[in-house]
């Protein structure tokens, strides 16, 4: 934020970082939908149980990839900067609800050579990786119609 001259406070300006574009068509199966994240063809669906035909992974199992995807590349962007000899990391994933509150579960798994305060770093890393600071911080969404 900064301070203009009148003493009134300006947020920063937006700038994007990426985009995606779903497609659902009522010809398609029932929930399926096409996914365009950035130059990456993507399908998403529902499960069978709940009406879809699976034919992709459903919208909560993508947030989970999605949040998981940036754990793993932010600790091995991080153990590569500092020379750390990181093999692989493994992330698994749930989300959970009560019918009130979800909330998801994040094990990872560091391979490597690792003493126990690099992976102590490593693990104190994964509560500062860009999508969790999204996903924690409860990002705005702004909804408008953009016509055909």
């Amino acid at each position: 934020m900064s301070e203009q001259a009148t003493g009134t406070i300006t947020e920063p300006e937006f700038k994007r970082v990426t985009t995606a574009v779903v497609t659902g068509s009522a010809t398609a199966a029932p929930f399926h939908v096409d996914v365009k994240a950035g130059s990456h063809p993507l399908t998403a669906d529902e499960p069978v149980r709940r009406g879809g035909s699976d034919s992709g992974p459903e919208p909560f199992a993508l947030l989970l990839a999605s949040l998981g995807s940036c754990t793993a590349i932010t600790l091995r962007m991080y153990a590569e900067r500092k020379e750390w000899p990181l093999e692989a990391v493994r992330v698994r994933l749930g989300y959970e609800t009560n019918g009130a509150r979800g909330r998801v579960t994040r094990r990872v798994a560091l391979s490597g050579a690792l003493d126990q305060a690099q992976r102590a770093r490593l693990l104190d890393l994964c509560e500062r990786t860009p999508v969790t600071l999204a996903l924690k911080a409860g990002v705005a969404i702004d909804t408008t119609e953009e016509h055909a």
